[in-house]
């Protein structure tokens, strides 16, 4: 038996002999992706039978790193449940890859299977989550590591190995098209989802990995794809190391720390250099300072890009090689390696860094002693009732109540008539998000089929469109006035989509290209990026000529990006933000909005007033004065950490158990315990979020007004009290000084313990030399 094979040996002396057995030719497949998964198979009348095209990649390395997308359905691959792998039928197939790539090449080495689940498994019959920014909105990382340890055992049970997960990204540019991929605007907060996240998918230890409901979670993007100028998709972060540090790492930091063994590289430039050839950040900070063991994959077709740089191809590969990529994405760059290293561009021990590092991730999955996947296990695992219900709770909890007048909500269930109206109150697709499979017919609840079922027997449920998300016809106004009119209440579903038509163009690597006369109602999504964050085409002119009818007005954001919804505001008694709920989606809306659920998210992002305010992210530089505007206050239309209950939540004021602390008992891992009592004041069991915010008063740079540092999320009963305690260490309380060293500095510390980022009550924390 060769070495590599033995399983008693450890995975460091397998690697060490397998590289060693390994020529030029099979290094360099083990480093590319260059396929589209939907092109290696092709579905016959009886069969699924493995394509030429696959056959002639294993051949080009004799073997394959990693095949993308396999089971990836949607318009973009333009895979349906007519020609996909029906999910009964994936482990089998997925098998049937693996087996053809061990016996037809010489040392048998397995392919990684990747795909992609930013908000779960974009595959027929995969579960689809809430996406991101409605997931941040729930603060709840434990519920979020239920969700996506359910997400794992659905891919490890098609036979797949790593999930794409978008989780890296800072939403500080709402006009971004991607915003609904981002957990929100804070890095704290956002590094503890993306905790949740590592340990749902891969455990919390890497011998999980081998288990069959684990994978590698590979998170993206690294780094800073949030500051893209003027919002645009891939465009550069004007932004120095200290806010590259300070808001956009910590989420790959904690990333690492929770055990992730990949990640992506993002599109964009950081001060001038792409990340893709950022040596500094992808193994300076990356490995050496945090000492991430996984790969680095590219982002799709971001290598070639890189000829723009540096002329040909085999450069650009050696560049992303040398920076620490060690994975392709459908590049022609990568493919060009070999003869890189016979033109001397690049050296053949970059090569074996790289290849290294693939084959140790290939041991760690278990993938040598165990590449086949059981296949009776997918029919059982794929859409179970378990991962429905956790579906379902997620999209309960990322529900954000924004406002209530007069207690419109909770409706009552003996209400005669109810008017359901608008562009997204009957349209799946437009509350699923992008990177969204192709669903079943039937799959999932729209918000009028959950006001259907959360309203009483006798009450009469009717529903208008009235008009579309970007289409500026009012044809439908009539309809939906007069059954405005004829009713109790007026539910409005407003908002985006990121609904992908089989008939819409798309770039290679999957950007959605939406061109003049093209008729696609898609308004947000990669590639779909907004000059302005008012509502599309003339919902607010609905919202007025519905409100002008006397009828209370509760509003329902159905939405990927923070929206300024000052045109609508005035005019709405209720508005609920429901962000892209997913498939149970409507289901949890018609719940909160009858009062079965009590609504518990909270903002992850601020809501601007205006597009011309941004940026409105709270945790900004403090310039020692007041921002204002001439016409306008600075004042986001909703902060960061907001949301309202049903019932109602009385703080106490927070406790320093020591009200002063030394640097050096800080660096030795001492912490200072922060508490403070809450108590639920009203009628009604609801969730509330209480959250921890610092302010450093004095120190070496200029400080946030305000930075998160803390959170928890504690349900009470009617009259319940509860004592909440939170602890502020080391990394909670240093900075990056004006030397760039991070540490903690002496001097006054303000700590503020409340609902949301403007509502706390605060004490003073004093830190000594």
């Amino acid at each position: 038996m060769e070495t590599y094979r033995n399983p008693q040996l450890s995975i460091e002396e397998r690697v060490d002999d397998l590289l060693s057995r390994m020529t030029l030719k099979e290094k360099v497949g083990q480093l590319n992706q260059k396929m589209y998964g939907w092109d290696a198979y092709r579905r016959t009348e009886h069969d699924i039978e493995l394509t030429d095209a696959f056959k002639r990649e294993v051949a080009f390395g004799d073997g394959m790193g990693a095949l993308y997308g396999l089971f990836r359905a949607d318009p973009w691959s333009a895979v349906t449940y007519e020609n996909g792998i029906p999910a009964g039928d994936s482990s089998k197939i997925a098998n049937k890859v693996q087996r053809y790539v061990i016996e037809n090449t010489r040392l048998g080495i397995p392919v990684l299977l990747s795909e992609e689940c930013p908000h779960g498994h974009q595959a027929l019959d995969g579960t689809l989550l809430p996406v991101n920014i409605g997931a941040g909105s729930t603060w709840n990382p434990e519920l979020i590591e239920q969700a996506y340890a359910h997400a794992a055992e659905e891919i490890r049970a098609r036979g797949a190995h790593l999930a794409l997960v978008s989780a890296l990204d800072i939403l500080h540019e709402p006009r971004w098209g991607r915003s609904e991929e981002c957990y929100g605007e804070d890095p704290y907060h956002a590094s503890r989802m993306t905790e949740a996240v590592v340990r749902g998918l891969q455990g919390r230890t890497p011998e999980e990995l081998s288990r069959p409901d684990k994978v590698v979670a590979l998170l993206k993007h690294l780094s800073a794809q949030g500051a893209c100028v003027g919002g645009r998709n891939a465009g550069p972060a004007n932004i120095g190391e200290r806010e590259l540090r300070e808001i956009h790492l910590q989420g790959m930091k904690a990333g690492v720390e929770a055990g992730a063994m990949g990640c992506m590289a993002a599109y964009n430039e950081i001060d001038g250099v792409p990340c893709h050839m950022n040596t500094k950040l992808l193994t300076g900070i990356l490995r050496e300072e945090w000492g991430f063991q996984g790969i680095v994959m590219a982002d799709g077709e971001a290598v070639d890009r890189l000829v723009q740089q540096t002329a040909d191809s085999e450069s650009a590969a050696s560049a992303a090689l040398a920076a620490g990529v060690d994975l392709s994405l459908w590049d022609k760059a990568f493919t060009t390696l070999e003869n890189a290293v016979m033109n001397g561009v690049t050296d053949e021990e970059r090569i074996n860094r790289a290849v290294r590092r693939v084959l140790r991730l290939k041991f760690l999955l278990g993938l040598f002693d165990q590449p086949f996947t059981d296949e009776t296990t997918a029919a059982r695992v794929i859409g179970n009732e378990a991962f429905r219900r956790t579906n379902l709770q997620v999209a309960r909890e990322s529900a954000v109540l924004l406002k209530n007048e007069q207690n419109q909500l909770p409706l009552s269930k003996t209400l005669k008539r109810i008017a359901v109206i608008g562009p997204n109150a009957h349209q799946l697709y437009n509350q699923l998000g992008d990177y969204t499979s192709t669903q079943r017919e039937g799959k999932g609840t729209t918000v009028l089929e959950g006001i259907r079922m959360g309203a009483g027997r006798e009450t009469e449920v009717v529903y208008a469109k009235g008009c579309g998300i970007r289409d500026e016809s009012t044809a439908g106004f009539a309809e939906a006035v007069n059954a405005a009119k004829a009713s109790d209440v007026a539910v409005l579903v407003l908002g985006g989509s990121s609904a992908r038509r089989f008939d819409q163009g798309f770039d290679t690597n999957g950007a959605a290209i939406i061109t003049a006369g093209n008729p696609s109602e898609m308004d947000c999504g990669e590639g779909v990026d907004l000059s302005d964050l008012r509502l599309g085409g003339v919902q607010e002119q609905l919202v007025k000529e519905i409100a002008a009818t006397g009828t209370p007005v509760i509003a329902v954001l159905i939405q990927g990006r923070p929206h300024a919804l000052t045109g609508i505001v005035d005019a709405c008694d209720a508005i609920l933000c429901g962000w892209y709920p997913g498939q149970e989606g409507g289901q949890a809306i018609g719940e909160i909005l009858f009062g079965d659920v009590n609504p518990s998210g909270r903002l992850a992002v601020s809501l601007p007033r205006s597009t011309a305010q941004l940026p409105v992210y709270y945790n900004q530089k403090d310039p020692g004065r007041k921002r204002v505007y001439r016409d306008m206050t600075s004042d986001p239309l909703y902060p960061f950490g907001y949301g309202l209950s049903y019932t109602t939540f009385d703080y106490g004021q927070p406790r320093l158990l020591q009200t002063s602390i030394s640097t050096a008992e800080l660096e030795n891992g001492c912490s200072v315990v922060v508490e403070v009592d809450i108590e639920n004041t009203g009628a009604m069991r609801g969730a509330e979020v209480v959250q921890l915010y610092i302010k450093d008063m004095e120190a070496s740079v200029t400080r946030r007004i305000i930075e998160c540092k803390g959170f928890q999320k504690v349900e009470l009963a009617p009259g319940e009290r509860r004592s909440v305690i939170f602890h502020l260490g080391f990394e909670e309380l240093a900075i990056w000084d004006s030397g760039m060293e991070f540490k903690v500095e002496p001097g006054n510390v303000k700590i503020m313990v409340g609902s949301d980022s403007q509502h706390t009550a605060e004490t003073m924390l004093h830190i000594t030399r």
